[in-house]
């Protein structure tokens, strides 16, 4: 089988069965198997796990930001109350069922994939959050990326219950990662309430079911 060709074959399958059945769950000679390829060939051209899995991350990652795009329309303008909608939307999908938060989590947690992750995200705070820390330089958003991204590892770790409810959970959320920029308080309670206004279990399930279907249907990945 051509590389290229094995590539998006494995690809696909990772996704599905990552979405589905979960990072942990899913072993290398089990992907190999679901894909129909040589496990041997599929290690020389992809590596390990989490090498596929830092392949998956920005697509991932970007199907999450699509579906906030799509949603937000023309609700505001603001950049700090959309990527308020942004993560929060992220905390619902991790919640939506465990193997999505098992593959949240180990995203977040692997070195290859959590490295990605972060350099990623770094440009995306200074542009949000640089008005309120004028002082700071793209290496200090990196750091405070350190700090945000575990923050949101930490809460799409903990599920929900009786007591921890999900409103709880935006609301602390927003708080940690606002506070840590010194977003003003005001601010911080407009993006929760502003987040609020939203059906996020309804969003989530849409974002998962149009990531799934995409990668059934689509060769691009």
């Amino acid at each position: 089988m051509p590389k290229q060709a094995l590539k998006s074959k494995v690809l696909h399958t990772a996704a599905l069965l990552f979405l589905s059945e979960g990072y942990t769950a899913t072993t290398v000679r089990g992907l190999a198997k679901e894909a129909g390829v040589d496990i041997n060939a599929m290690i020389r051209v992809m590596g390990n796990k989490e090498n596929i899995l830092c392949h998956l991350v920005e697509y991932v990652l970007e199907g999450q930001f699509e579906a906030t795009r799509q949603f937000m329309g023309d609700k505001t303008d603001d950049p700090v109350l959309y990527y308020a909608a942004e993560t929060v939307l992220q905390l619902y999908m991790a919640e939506s069922s465990e193997q999505i938060r098992d593959l949240y989590t180990a995203a977040y947690s692997m070195p290859e994939s959590s490295a990605l992750i972060m350099r990623n995200i770094t440009g995306k705070l200074e542009k949000l959050f640089g008005a309120y820390q004028p002082t700071l330089e793209t290496k200090d958003f990196f750091e405070f990326e350190i700090a945000t991204g575990s923050i949101m590892r930490g809460f799409m770790t903990i599920p929900c219950d009786m007591y921890f409810t999900m409103d709880r959970k935006v609301r602390r959320f927003i708080e940690c990662v606002f506070r840590i920029f010194q977003v003003p308080e005001a601010k911080v309670e407009e993006a929760i309430a502003f987040v609020s206004q939203f059906d996020y279990p309804m969003l989530a399930r849409q974002v998962v079911d149009g990531m799934i279907r995409k990668l059934s249907e689509s060769d691009d990945i």
